[in-house]
């Protein structure tokens, strides 16, 4: 399938499960498509973008290790991502990598994932905690950052400074997520 094919596919994703799953199962019985869905997510300004997103985070959540080939091309270009229904797939797959690299299991993922990829994602997610976007990436971002901050040491107070400093501001899915990486941060 070309991308002009896989584009026009993408106008019948909507944001029911079951055709997100069914892209995201086409991506994966063939992996070539990957990097085509990757070209529409970072055509930024259109309006199939944050479809090929939510294909792409339904791909990473049945098997994230599928994205490995693709992590120079997925972390050099997540900071251009700007409508608002394209950075909450890109933040969810920045947490899930995230979760991946910091779980106790041994995965591809930890081997995978260079210094400059963490920190492409670390930069991501600031911008989208100090920018005016929704609280969906905001709170993937905060988990995310939490995660790489065990390895990275200025990354914890930084996020403190700026969770402290939005709080009495943001919505509640705000607070209640900066609580728990409050209590964490502790610990």
């Amino acid at each position: 399938m070309t991308t002009d094919a896989l584009y026009q596919e993408l106008n019948y994703v909507n944001h029911s499960r079951e055709k997100r799953l069914y892209y995201a199962d086409l991506l994966l019985a063939d992996p070539s498509l990957i990097p085509k869905v990757l070209d529409i997510l970072f055509m930024v300004d259109d309006k199939l973008s944050p479809r090929a997103g939510w294909v792409l985070e339904f791909m990473c959540s049945k098997n994230l290790e599928a994205i490995i080939p693709y992590l120079d091309k997925f972390t050099e270009n997540i900071s251009l991502v700007h409508l608002d229904s394209a950075e909450r797939p890109v933040a969810k797959i920045c947490e899930y990598i995230a979760k991946a690299y910091y779980q106790k299991q041994p995965s591809k993922i930890k081997k995978a994932l260079l210094p400059k990829h963490r920190e492409k994602i670390i930069e991501a997610c600031f911008d989208w905690l100090i920018n005016d976007v929704k609280v969906a990436p905001k709170a993937y971002a905060m988990t995310t950052l939490f995660l790489f901050g065990k390895d990275y040491s200025w990354v914890h107070p930084e996020l403190v400074i700026i969770l402290e400093r939005d709080f009495a501001v943001q919505s509640a899915a705000f607070k209640a997520r900066a609580k728990q990486i409050f209590k964490k941060v502790k610990n």
